[in-house]
């Protein structure tokens, strides 16, 4: 069984940054951040595995979003800078604990958090 928190979205101004933080309970093999904005598929931003640490993102957040862990405190992170408006979704935080699936496609992820909401404003 794991266990997923998110916190840290809120409403910013396009171009600033926000930080969102997930507390992790349980083993994991990957870990990764999605978002579904209203009207549109849930899609993969960015997965870390958090054995090796290999990071990968989604086109569309290459260069802005860094994913990271700190196994000390059991959260994942995800760093967003050079917010757009089109980033505005709800994120979740999810967890693989099988080494099979694709690495972005949310129905190879069991667990979720309840989610959180970014929203940028022009």
């Amino acid at each position: 069984q794991v266990l997923l928190v998110e916190s840290g979205g809120g409403s910013v101004q396009a171009g600033r940054s926000l930080r969102l933080s997930c507390v992790v309970s349980g083993y994991t093999y990957s870990l990764g951040w999605f978002r579904q904005a209203p009207g549109k598929e849930r899609e993969g931003v960015a997965v870390i595995y958090t054995g090796s640490g290999d990071t990968y993102y989604a086109d569309s957040v290459k260069g802005r979003f860094t994913i990271s862990q700190d196994n000390a405190k059991n959260t994942l992170y995800l760093q967003m800078n050079s917010l757009k408006t089109e980033d505005s979704a709800m994120f979740y935080c999810a967890a693989k604990t099988v080494v099979t699936g694709r690495r972005f496609n949310p129905a190879d992820f069991a667990y979720w958090g309840r989610g959180t909401q970014v929203t940028v404003s022009s």
